[in-house]
């Protein structure tokens, strides 16, 4: 009597697991991060920070409002990607005296530093990045 409960109750326990357990499918992959910006200070207390994924997708966030996702325009994701070619990371800055100062922080290529005045190859990336933070950053 024993035996015929194992074997009938063995495939209500397959079935009840299998069920519980989430679809290998189901899981979403990881985004993986093609530039993480932040723009931070200064007297009017910026706290900016925008993440841009791999698949031309971005998040923004801002102090004053609420996280947006939005995706990039093949146009804007090929000029970033033009600009970014010819970023170049360096060293970090040490902050300077004064309470007036923004600071630019930027991870690309599993570097990240942060800047208060923009090297030469940084201009064009923060001005495309602000850009885009304008444009989408105003909720639906």
């Amino acid at each position: 009597m024993r035996r015929i409960w194992k074997v009938a109750l063995l495939p209500v326990l397959v079935l009840a697991v299998s069920a519980a357990a989430p679809p290998a499918m189901g899981v979403p992959a990881q985004k993986k991060v093609l530039v993480d910006f932040r723009k931070e200070g200064g007297f009017a207390g910026l706290q900016d920070h925008m993440i841009v994924y791999g698949n031309g997708c971005v998040r923004l966030d801002r102090r004053t409002g609420p996280t947006i996702d939005k995706c990039l325009t093949a146009k804007e994701e090929r000029r970033l990607q033009a600009y970014l070619k010819d970023l170049r990371i360096g060293r970090s800055e040490t902050r300077p005296p004064g309470a007036d100062f923004i600071a630019y922080r930027l991870a690309y290529k599993e570097r990240q530093t942060t800047r208060y005045t923009l090297p030469v190859s940084w201009r064009p990336v923060v001005r495309e990045l602000d850009k885009i933070m304008e444009k989408y950053w105003a909720p639906d």
